[in-house]
């Protein structure tokens, strides 16, 4: 689960405060003490380090549950089939007929002019 606020710590911490948490948690009694522990280390509240440790388990199949690579993916086909229905809905709008008073000139020779003559109707 992604929040759709800006993210206030780097991809980098969030994998390091995960490292730590995995590192670590043999030494404490449960893996929330280890969270909580490390939470406070980090500057984070331990429901969101809990959330990133528990997304890292299910990227490296320890958890089961629909990887953010392919969560990821199928967020972009979604947007991509999106985008593709609004152009298509575009395209089948019908064209509009030109403004009244405007005059549509014809690129086609009358039966009367001459072969040499290039006048347009």
């Amino acid at each position: 689960m992604t929040s759709k606020t800006t993210n206030k710590f780097a991809p980098e911490v969030r994998e390091r405060a995960v490292r730590m948490v995995f590192d670590h948690e043999r030494g404490y009694p449960s893996r929330w003490a280890t969270v909580v522990s490390i939470a406070e280390k980090i500057g984070c509240v331990p429901q969101t380090l809990h959330e990133w440790v528990k997304k890292a388990e299910v990227d490296i199949g320890k958890r089961g549950a629909v990887p953010t690579e392919v969560v990821d993916k199928v967020k972009a086909l979604e947007r991509e089939v999106r985008e593709l229905r609004q152009a298509n809905e575009i395209l089948r709008k019908p064209v509009l007929s030109p403004p009244k008073g405007h005059r549509h000139i014809s690129r086609r020779r009358s039966s009367t002019a001459r072969s040499g003559d290039d006048r347009f109707h």
